[in-house]
């Protein structure tokens, strides 16, 4: 009973948290013309959203820390080398998006980072990454309890971690091109993550990680409100950088990386079919799809984005309790 508790008072704190702070900081955004540039490859239905503030995933990521920032000096939680882990990639994901953001605001165009330059910074971060957990006593392999496998992999784990931190970076990234599909999505995955955590005993500080996820959720939920069709303010790199980077450190911690290709399903499945366009187009020399990621194919198809939405949001919901299923249970 004290954990379910804790998990709403978490989730709530995070919730009002950032209703109060998405008030203050869209407009705030509008009236320094902090403004998305959209695609010239995306249709008509698209260009009105030209100028609609973006780098809103400051709201969530100010939400989250401060509140876990709060509640650690009210000694509600511990502060732990694994909680460290997790604030300090999702606050260096955020960084690095929030530089991405602002050199494309500053240049007028969708350019920001290079791609070399984002890999070098998020090759830092996972190199902390890596220090951390090893000087923690960690073990440096994959698990899979359901199936009974460990596999060591010794210093080879750090290259490891910034694979699953680059995956799910990215992945996210790329799904955030719709109003509120990202967000929602990784709601529902940070609530999935949450219940895993709090079942992960043999993890230290596994309850404040778990504390964590579910003030993220909260913070998720009231982004939403601004966030959702027709959207007042997008997250941008800011956010969509820090969550694909914390659900997957979240995963490593708890040594859920398999689990996590289940919970991040629809994320995973909108980078494949950006992959699968690109092979696709060389080998064949034509489109798989209409037009990639995979929800931009289902609008050229004429479905409404707010359809697209509900549909994505299902679909993810369901992967992400067969992730539990897997995870947990079975």
């Amino acid at each position: 009973m004290l954990i379910l508790a804790k998990s709403v008072l978490s989730l709530m704190i995070g919730f009002l948290a950032s209703i109060i702070l998405g008030v203050i900081i869209v407009p705030m955004l509008r009236r320094k013309h902090i403004e998305q540039r959209v695609s010239v490859y995306l249709e008509n239905a698209h260009k009105k959203k030209d100028g609609t503030p973006t780098m809103g995933g400051i709201i969530f990521i100010i939400s989250a820390f401060v509140s876990c920032l709060t509640l650690l000096l009210l000694n509600k939680i511990e502060f732990t080398p694994n909680l460290f882990i997790v604030l300090f990639v999702f606050v260096s994901y955020a960084a690095i998006g929030f530089l991405d953001d602002f050199l494309s605001i500053y240049r007028h165009s969708n350019i920001g980072l290079t791609a070399i330059q984002k890999i070098f910074l998020q090759l830092i971060v996972a190199l902390v990454f890596f220090f951390v957990y090893m000087k923690s006593g960690n073990e440096l392999g994959i698990e899979i309890y359901t199936l009974n496998i460990n596999i060591e992999l010794g210093w080879l784990y750090g290259f490891f971690i910034l694979f699953i931190l680059l995956g799910g970076s990215n992945a996210v990234n790329l799904t955030d091109g719709l109003d509120g599909l990202a967000a929602g999505l990784s709601a529902i995955d940070f609530l999935a993550l949450g219940i895993i955590a709090w079942g992960s005993g043999w993890v230290a500080g596994y309850q404040d990680i778990a504390v964590f996820c579910f003030v993220l959720v909260g913070a998720l939920l009231g982004f939403l409100l601004f966030n959702t069709y027709p959207a007042k303010v997008f997250m941008g790199d800011t956010g969509s950088l820090a969550l694909g980077a914390t659900l997957a450190t979240i995963a490593i911690i708890t040594d859920h990386e398999i689990t996590l290709l289940a919970i991040m399903g629809v994320f995973i499945i909108e980078t494949l079919s950006v992959i699968l366009q690109v092979i696709w187009v060389r080998v064949f020399h034509r489109k798989l799809f209409l037009m990639t990621p995979l929800h931009h194919h289902f609008e050229k198809l004429g479905i409404h984005e707010r359809e697209i939405v509900k549909g994505f949001w299902v679909v993810g919901f369901i992967l992400a309790m067969a992730g539990i299923a897997f995870g947990v249970w079975i």
